[in-house]
């Protein structure tokens, strides 16, 4: 019976959050196309415990590929084989770059239709669209498709959840991969994901993100002091500006070629709201930005705006904060 096909992505005995996602979007769509959601697992030796922990999500098979893991060419491989010899139609991929590598390497190799920065699939007539936000995110594009279609989602955009059943096990099944020739070529020397902040920005409840309204890399410190005052699940994160003048790391960039974030409190330093900003963080439950320009295009969707020196502004927050908090 043709059904949904994800991959999952593990590293240190768990699995990545939005290939979570993805497994549990890919089994919900499933359940209402009268089908199954499946997932291919590659790494050296991958556990039946790890493998079987997707039927929690909704898997209801799992194949298990021994190839390189973490690299995209070998999983380009070991799902086209999946996809031809078990008939899916689709294949269904969590945010991130290594999805997007891999999901454009499988459209080709299985000629398929790809949507890319997918928000949102359907079910219609049968079959699945997915909803891509186009021109700045101010219009919604709709994809059909024809014979196979790949589908990569944007960072964030499939939540993750346990099915009602969580303590079901999804069946493995081992499948042998003859790797094409260039899958071996590149391997892997040192694997670490970098952060901005001690605490993930994707799954901070407050963030604190800074702009060029900075004016120096070491502004970043007064919002790091913020983000601590918070306490908590609070981190700091920065537009693509600061990150290519090299003011903070590339891992903490918010914005349409960065991350997409939606915490309980965005509080935006020095940020002018371009849309390619906009786009990564306006889910966001409440929005306070602080910029001396009146005009900045950042009020128009901020809940809450200050104009005013960020300089001065900031530290007197953190006072203010941590008076709130006892100290």
């Amino acid at each position: 019976m043709p059904g949904i096909l994800t991959f999952a992505l593990h590293y240190e005995g768990a699995f990545n959050k939005n290939s979570l996602g993805a497994v549990t979007e890919a089994s919900k769509l499933a359940r209402e196309l009268g089908t199954e959601a499946h997932a291919v697992v590659v790494g050296e030796n991958v556990p039946d415990e790890l493998a079987s922990q997707l039927g929690a999500y909704g898997a209801s098979k799992v194949f298990r590929v021994q190839a390189p893991e973490g690299l995209a060419q070998p999983v380009v491989d070991a799902m086209a084989k999946v996809m031809t010899d078990n008939g899916h139609d689709y294949a269904l991929f969590g945010g991130g770059l290594l999805g997007f590598e891999i999901g454009a390497g499988l459209a080709a190799r299985l000629n398929a239709g790809v949507t890319m920065e997918v928000t949102a699939v359907d079910v219609e007539d049968g079959r699945l669209v997915a909803q891509r936000p186009i021109l700045g995110d101010s219009a919604i594009s709709e994809s059909r498709y024809r014979g196979k279609g790949i589908i990569i989602g944007r960072l964030n955009a499939f939540e993750m959840q346990q099915s009602a059943d969580a303590g079901s096990s999804a069946t493995v099944e081992d499948v042998q991969v003859e790797l094409s020739p260039w899958s071996t070529k590149a391997r892997m020397v040192t694997r670490g994901e970098q952060r901005g902040a001690d605490v993930d920005i994707e799954g901070a409840d407050i963030l604190i993100a800074g702009g060029r309204g900075l004016g120096k890399a070491e502004g970043f410190e007064t919002l790091e002091q913020l983000a601590a005052s918070f306490g908590g699940n609070s981190a700091v994160a920065a537009t693509r500006a600061v990150v290519d003048a090299g003011w903070y790391p590339y891992a903490a960039q918010i914005g349409q070629t960065g991350k997409t974030v939606a915490p309980k409190l965005y509080l935006a330093a020095g940020i002018s709201g371009a849309i390619q900003h906009k786009v990564g963080m306006q889910a966001s439950e409440n929005i306070v930005a602080i910029n001396k320009d009146s005009n900045a295009p950042i009020f128009e969707f901020s809940d809450l705006g200050v104009v005013g020196d960020l300089n001065k502004i900031v530290p007197k927050l953190i006072d203010a904060v941590k008076a709130k908090k006892g100290g």
